[in-house]
């Protein structure tokens, strides 16, 4: 449910941009985007940080590609908010007990501190890398293409990586278990 709630707002982008033109949908985004975040919160009670602080940049970076009538301003949002996470989730390696993605997926796997630190960065590099080929593919090719590239590509690129992830946290915990009942025996 939570990430059919993520991926309104792009769809409903999508959708008035080919309906109308980048500006339109450019508002219809900053509209769409605190109702989903109101109604995450009302369906759980809790207020998502990342999907409230990428609200804010939509806003934020909406509000000056519609003052302006310039889209390079929005399309920085992703970057900015995926470099931002990449930030915070270096930072949890020193700031607090457990690192960001030992918090989130603790209690999927057991893994050594080493290997949730190196799990930590394998997610800041991707943010990184994200963040990045957003803006190769906004500058590289034509608008249309970045737009629909934003659903479809940033999706595929995530799922390729949850993926990867979920394989090497299987066969790393498994190595883990193995080794621990072997030093038992």
């Amino acid at each position: 449910m939570q990430l059919l709630l993520d991926y309104i707002p792009i769809v409903v982008f999508i959708l008035a941009y080919f309906y109308k033109d980048i500006f339109f949908a450019t508002g219809v985004l900053m509209a769409v985007m605190p109702l989903v975040l109101f109604v995450q919160w009302l369906l759980t009670k809790k207020l998502n940080k990342i999907y409230a602080a990428s609200t804010v940049l939509v806003l934020v970076l909406g509000g000056f590609t519609l003052a302006f009538r310039n889209v390079t301003f929005l399309a920085w949002k992703p970057t900015v908010l995926n470099w931002a996470i990449a930030i915070a989730f270096l930072g949890s390696q020193w700031i607090g007990e457990k690192t960001f993605v030992e918090r989130m997926l603790g209690s999927a796997a057991q893994l050594k501190s080493e290997q949730w630190i190196r799990l930590n960065q394998i997610w800041v590099v991707f943010f990184v890398f994200v963040g990045s080929i957003n803006l190769y593919v906004y500058y590289t090719f034509s608008e249309a293409f970045w737009v629909k590239f934003k659903l479809f590509g940033m999706l595929g690129i995530t799922l390729v990586f949850v993926v990867i992830q979920s394989i090497w946290l299987t066969m790393t915990a498994q190595k883990n278990d193995t080794a621990s009942s072997d030093s038992e025996a």
